[in-house]
């Protein structure tokens, strides 16, 4: 027996491109907007015409305004987005690709966004926009939420809003520093998730690469102490996902310990942990900050990264990934990943 949407494609099978289409500019227009016909036709890769047409369809809609500076998404688009999102993920086989990957990894679930990361900023802000979704909608009172730094979970900043539960939790700093972008780090971005969602935080300035004997005398002093306990009590865990290379590159590590990841087959990092492609520990950088052992044992872990680049990453850091993950990826990166994993 037909399904009731398989119906309706049999009776209108141009429906489904219709609504892709056209969930497409609405959902580009709530990421960009204020933004114009001309430049939102050049970010779908569409025709202007057929952009102004379509716009104009969903202005007498009520979805969209159209002001001097550009239009912007109504709260009854916002709605639209939301209902339709389901449809479009199936219909686009987005779905489908979700469930592969989560099978795969068996991990808790995968969210994948249209785009490509590498090509698209629209992508990146698209993953930002649904992790932080899931973040919100994860957190319980109190929590105590650790970050790392990296572009991917900058982009989660942007879509946290306040709400009775973020005024009762504290994002605390994964890590210390990494290289010289600052915006980027962690202690920026739990500064920053917080003063968004009117959150408690705490910070850790402490540089990476310790020697071990600054390490150790570290460790004994109050304030890393207290951090230390909080990571013993860290509830969820939001983490990007990079290339050992690229990551030992921002660490400006030298040629000797380049030459070592290297030979000891090092083609993923997390929190300051290189992994090989079976998902393996090689390396760990010495520095004060959430170890391996308090991702495992938080209530929920929030993995964001996208980009074929990194898929050999992914897919070796997903060997041995906490069951309790959830995974917020970009089409791009699924399909190597699956790729990927088929010719293992």
């Amino acid at each position: 027996m037909l399904l009731e949407q398989e119906a309706q494609l049999k009776l209108l099978p141009e429906l489904q491109t219709l609504l892709q289409v056209r969930y497409r500019i609405l959902q580009m227009i709530q990421l960009s907007g204020p933004i114009g016909r001309r430049p939102l036709s050049e970010l779908l890769n569409l025709p202007e015409r057929e952009v102004r047409t379509e716009t104009e369809r969903l202005r007498k809609q009520g979805l969209v305004v159209a002001e001097t500076k550009g239009m912007h998404v109504t709260e009854a688009g916002m709605e639209v987005l939301d209902v339709l999102r389901p449809v479009y993920y199936e219909w686009s086989g987005i779905s489908e690709l979700e469930e592969k990957l989560r099978r795969n990894f068996n991990i808790a679930r995968v969210v994948i966004v249209p785009g490509d990361t590498e090509q698209d900023p629209h992508a990146r802000m698209l993953m930002g926009q649904q992790a932080a979704h899931v973040l919100m909608n994860t957190m319980q009172r109190n929590d105590i939420i650790a970050v790392t730094g990296g572009s991917s979970i900058e982009a989660i900043e942007n879509f946290l809003v306040e709400s009775d539960i973020s005024q009762s939790v504290q994002y605390i700093a994964a890590r210390g520093s990494i290289g010289h972008e600052m915006r980027r780090q962690a202690n920026t971005l739990a500064a920053s998730f917080a003063t968004k969602s009117n959150s408690a935080y705490k910070t850790l300035y402490l540089p990476e690469n310790l020697s071990e004997h600054v390490y150790v005398a570290l460790k004994e002093e109050p304030i890393v102490q207290e951090m230390l306990a909080l990571y013993e009590r860290t509830n969820i865990v939001v983490h990007g996902i990079g290339r050992a290379d690229t990551m030992a590159e921002r660490r400006q590590v030298s040629e000797l310990e380049m030459r070592y990841l290297q030979e000891v087959g090092a083609v993923g990092e997390a929190f300051g942990y290189y992994f090989n492609e079976k998902g393996n520990t090689v390396h760990r950088v010495r520095a004060i900050g959430i170890a391996e052992h308090h991702v495992k044992k938080s209530r929920n872990i929030l993995a964001v990264a996208g980009g074929q680049h990194k898929a050999a990453a992914i897919c070796a850091y997903f060997v041995h990934a906490p069951k309790q993950t959830i995974f917020i990826t970009d089409e791009a990166a699924a399909k190597e990943v699956l790729a990927q994993l088929n010719e293992a």
